[in-house]
């Protein structure tokens, strides 16, 4: 698995979110396998104010490594945001679940609030 660092705080030339955009791709094409950068490539998505696209993108992984549970977080409150609430809490208590289940109790609280937020 190869990993990217993408952080705009890393020293040489600034990477604009096209070019960022565009190395995901890329690297995904080498290693389709990367949970990292099909994440990225979603953030990205949401960057950009694309919360289809970066949905579309969550819900592959999902499939592909359903145990990476910051996906589960990003995609309910894009969800959320396209207005699509009763998904969001289908993701959200999945991935409260998975969390709870890795022992990540930070993130099973973060999408437990998001969850209570809904009703």
């Amino acid at each position: 698995m190869m990993q990217v660092c993408l952080d705009s705080h890393s020293r040489g030339p600034a990477m604009t979110a096209t070019n960022r955009k565009q190395m995901l791709e890329e690297l995904l094409a080498q290693d389709p396998g990367d949970p990292f950068l099909h994440y990225g490539l979603a953030m990205e998505l949401v960057s950009e104010g694309n919360d289809a696209a970066a949905v579309t993108r969550f819900e592959r992984m999902f499939v592909d490594t359903p145990d990476y549970v910051p996906a589960y977080l990003q995609a309910g409150q894009a969800l959320v945001r396209l207005g699509r609430a009763p998904e969001a809490r289908q993701v959200f208590e999945r991935g409260v679940a998975l969390a709870r289940r890795k022992g990540d109790a930070h993130a099973a609280d973060e999408m437990q609030g998001f969850l209570e937020g809904l009703e």
